[in-house]
């Protein structure tokens, strides 16, 4: 026994070193993040940390936002981002506990009647928690993986919607202000329709559809500037900005469409490698096989407590009667089965799901690549076919207004007509932007709650390291 007493005193010692890291695991996040944005990722875990996150921020917002600098931004200053990196300290909380002995027990029972009575006292260690520990770490080890890999997919997904918030925001402005120009023009047609029908050269039906369209024009240029601000205030939610940060300046135009759109044979097999929820969900399972072996381990004996004891019972001047306690289950009615059943439900559950989320990644990359090279291919044509086109026919029916071979309303219905296809072409440039920035994501994986049940998670800290 004094053998067994001092292998608890030496694993109780190596069981204390489980300490926290430096970092937090937060490392891993910041590197990947580097990795594949090329940005920094800040963790705000004291005054001094937001100080130097709110200085980077102000200096970005000294000039116009490029959308690196919005991606920047949200990166750093985003409050939900910043609590989804707590969730790197909830988890190692989790697999420093797990690397712990829980504390011996001390127990004392006294009794007495008139000049006789009877003193029990037992010190006892949870000794089974010393089998279970090294595989209840290995469970909580890839619970804190497979948690930095979720969090570095927040970070990538919160890069993914800020561009697109990015562009969706600048696209609304130019929006906003071509249909404004479009209710510009119609006004003036409206206004020239209702003297050319007040002196008799118009009849009042077609002066009614100037006036019609002007009304249309109206209602879609506000339309339009409601998008734009609804557009923006989503590019301020993900930045995190507020106050006089709102002020914040953003380009006239969207960024040129690219000279040659990314050739990706290869889609597949490259989102395979490098998704990170399917890495996660491969780690899920790991750990869900690791806690079905422990399960089965433990289903005869749940608790298992050993230690010295001692026992005085008769009169005072009567030594203490000195032995040992031990405790356990017995399986008389409860085998485990059920716990087992349940345990291997789970993890086949997980196979199929992981299987799964493998078949929609593959679909998911190959659609976003479709969508993609068609909105390339619908921009090209807007700039290299449609627009040029638009922009020969009135230069055309300028040509003939000037020769008086054109009406002023016809040179109105052609400016109108022309400034709807430069407004097409912002929405095509606008959707290919936003295609790139689904099909990014589309590579990396996008990030899913933990299909681990809690009931899970609790078999292996109990059975890890709890009474």
């Amino acid at each position: 026994m004094v053998r067994l007493i001092a292998a608890l005193l030496a694993s109780s010692v190596l069981a204390g070193c489980a300490s926290f890291s430096a970092d937090g695991g937060f490392n891993p996040v910041e590197k990947t993040t580097k990795e594949r944005l090329g940005k920094d990722v800040k963790w705000a875990r004291s005054g001094e940390d937001q100080n130097t996150i709110d200085s980077r921020v102000a200096e970005l917002l000294n000039k116009p936002l490029s959308v690196d600098d919005a991606v920047q931004i949200a990166l750093l200053n985003n409050k939900g981002l910043q609590a989804a990196f707590y969730e790197l300290g909830i988890s190692e909380a989790d697999l420093v506990q797990a690397g712990r002995l829980p504390n011996p027990r001390f127990s004392m029972l006294r009794a007495r009647l008139e000049d006789e009575y009877k003193i029990e006292q037992a010190f006892t260690f949870n000794i089974f928690s010393l089998i279970t520990m090294p595989l209840a770490q290995k469970v909580e080890e890839r619970r804190f993986a497979q948690t930095q890999r979720q969090v570095t997919s927040e970070v990538l997904r919160l890069a993914a919607d800020t561009r697109k918030a990015y562009y969706t925001a600048i696209s609304g402005q130019q929006t906003a202000d071509y249909m404004g120009q479009v209710k510009d023009v119609a006004e003036a047609g409206a206004e020239l329709g209702k003297r050319m029908a007040q002196v008799g050269n118009w009849s009042k039906l077609t002066q009614a559809r100037e006036q019609g369209f002007y009304a249309d024009a109206v209602a879609q240029a506000a339309r339009a500037r409601q998008a734009a601000t609804s557009a923006r205030e989503q590019l301020t939610r993900l930045m995190g900005l507020w106050g006089k940060q709102l002020d914040y300046k953003l380009p006239e135009r969207l960024p040129d469409l690219p000279k040659m759109a990314t050739d990706l044979p290869d889609i597949e097999s490259l989102a395979m490698q490098q998704r990170l929820d399917l890495q996660a969900i491969r780690l899920e399972t790991e750990g869900l096989a690791s806690n079905l072996g422990l399960t089965k381990a433990t289903r005869f004996i749940n608790v298992l407590e050993f230690g010295p004891a001692r026992v005085l019972e008769g009169h005072r001047s009567d030594p203490y009667k000195k032995g040992y306690e031990i405790g356990f289950e017995l399986p008389i009615f409860d085998w485990g089965t059920a716990k087992v059943t349940k345990a291997e439900s789970i993890y086949m559950q997980a196979l199929n799901r992981a299987g799964e989320m493998a078949v929609n990644a593959r679909s998911e990359v190959r659609e976003s690549y479709q969508s993609y090279r068609t909105s390339y291919d619908i921009a090209k044509h807007y700039r290299d076919e449609i627009v040029p086109l638009k922009k020969r026919i009135s230069e055309e029916n300028q040509l003939r207004y000037n020769g008086m071979l054109l009406s002023v309303f016809d040179l109105l219905a052609d400016a109108r007509s022309q400034i709807t296809t430069v407004n097409g072409y912002i929405e095509a440039l606008r959707d290919f932007w936003l295609a790139q920035a689904d099909l990014d994501m589309a590579l990396i994986g996008k990030p899913s709650p933990s299909n681990v049940p809690a009931s899970m998670g609790a078999v292996a800290a109990n059975e890890g390291g709890g009474h």
